[in-house]
């Protein structure tokens, strides 16, 4: 199975601002930008769509499919407290604190990374029950980042572990290819 995942358009938020799964709408010029792109580089129309449920994403999902599949394991990591907070506001030493224990420590009273995995990993397992030779993805960042890590089977902590150290930043409406085991 093929997955295309695709990242959300920029939202509507200040620079700098933890948006987690605040749900914000996308730039409504970065929508259609994004929307023209994708359709412009042959996205696949007789795909199944399966969207996170947060504006920024199932607006551009909307516009891709008239049959789209919403399902909450597919948003992004819950900061808690964070959630809407300038990142520079946060106290360094409770991102000190996430960053020594990536795997079980709650930003914010939120979600540990762990449990995105494990949802991330139920919504994978679900999009390969439909049965489906390809599918787009329309998430987050970090959603993408935990489909790639999980992709070959590994284990959701091995995999939360993996997804979290990632370095390289996606852009947002950048499309990723995944071949699934």
């Amino acid at each position: 199975m093929e997955l295309i995942l695709v990242r959300h358009p920029r939202p509507v938020v200040a620079e700098g601002i933890c948006y987690g799964s605040s749900d914000l709408p996308a730039d409504p010029d970065e929508l259609a930008r994004v929307h023209a792109s994708l359709r412009a580089g042959g996205l696949p129309g007789d795909v199944p769509v399966f969207s996170s449920p947060l504006r920024r994403c199932a607006d551009l999902a909307r516009l891709l499919s008239p049959s789209v599949t919403f399902d909450a394991r597919l948003a992004e990591m819950d900061f808690g407290s964070w959630e809407g907070r300038s990142w520079n506001d946060i106290p360094r030493a409770d991102v000190d604190a996430w960053a020594a224990d990536l795997l079980h420590y709650r930003p914010g009273g939120g979600e540990t990374v762990f449990e995105v995995a494990l949802r991330v990993a139920a919504a994978l397992d679900a999009i390969r029950a439909h049965g489906a030779e390809r599918a787009i993805v329309i998430c987050h960042a970090g959603t993408m980042r935990l489909f790639a890590a999980l992709a070959d089977g590994t284990p959701a902590g091995q995999a939360a572990l993996a997804a979290a150290s990632k370095a390289h930043r996606i852009g947002y409406g950048e499309t990723h290819r995944l071949g699934l085991y």
